[in-house]
């Protein structure tokens, strides 16, 4: 094994990853010790690591394979690698609402890797949180009823769909205009930990399958405040070069929205998932 230093976040989620220069070669050895890292916290993150788009999509792509993004247009030279962009002069940014990324599909992510490129002078930070707590925090008699449920999510949530309204101006993929809808259990076993994680998030989540909106939205609402606990929850500070790889299985984010007059980019890959259960 190699000699990672890891320091976390928080007891819930998150940990950045020392010790390692992604620039130089990176063995097989630190690829599985990250992978290991990353499977105990959800989310690691790099410091001072200014991959170029090829070297960052080739260090993405050691930990699995990666899909397109359905909604935004890719880099021109890169089309795997979407750009995660507020300009000056927007007021929205790009998914700036608690979510775990497109689980209106079918085979939802694995995991995403972002890297910064420009951030404005403070803000732009990124929130994480636990499933895991999330759910371990519940009474056993919710576990067992939440563990026969399961979740109608949608691309065309207003809120995320609001979030993304001016990529989508700019740089829609064909399927930019489409709604696109799963039904997951609301209750997922992680395929590689075997943990159990709430599987709704805010962003996508509309209803419960065979339930109305209306008799869905107070137990929605409440598991959704239940994510957020402050005790399930991390927050990490951008600087250029940083890089925030996280677990979709089991984590939300939230970039935050307090940068306005000021360009934010970092760049995005999107690592291939399977079927929840």
């Amino acid at each position: 094994m190699t000699q990672l230093e890891v320091r976390p976040l928080s007891r819930a989620v998150g940990a950045e990853i020392l010790g390692i220069n992604l620039l130089d070669p990176v063995s097989d050895a630190q690829i599985a010790e990250i992978r290991k890292i990353w499977l105990q916290h959800s989310v690691v993150f790099f410091r001072e690591q200014p991959l170029e788009p090829g070297a960052f999509q080739a260090f993405a792509q050691r930990f699995g394979e990666i899909i397109e993004y359905p909604f935004v247009k890719g880099l021109p030279d890169f089309p795997l690698i979407v750009p995660v962009l507020k300009l000056p002069h927007e007021k929205h940014n790009f998914g700036g609402v608690w979510h775990t990324d497109t689980t209106y599909l079918q085979e939802p992510p694995m995991a995403t890797m972002l890297i910064a490129r420009e951030l404005p002078p403070v803000g732009g930070d990124t929130l994480f949180a636990s499933n895991y707590a999330a759910f371990e925090g519940l009474s056993p008699a919710l576990q067992e009823t939440l563990r026969t449920l399961k979740g109608v999510n949608s691309s065309a949530k207003a809120a995320v769909t609001h979030s993304r309204e001016d990529r989508l101006a700019d740089s829609a993929t064909d399927k930019g205009r489409s709604e696109l809808n799963s039904e997951h259990p609301v209750v997922r076993t992680h395929p590689e930990t075997g943990r159990e994680a709430l599987y709704v998030n805010p962003g996508h989540t509309v209803r419960f399958a065979g339930w109305t909106e209306e008799e869905s939205a107070p137990l929605l609402n409440y598991l959704f405040e239940q994510q957020v606990k402050p005790e399930y929850t991390c927050r990490f500070v951008w600087r250029p070069g940083s890089i925030a790889f996280w677990d979709n299985r089991c984590a939300l984010h939230n970039p935050i929205n307090d940068y306005h007059g000021y360009k934010r980019l970092l760049h995005r890959i999107t690592l291939k998932g399977d079927k929840p259960a």
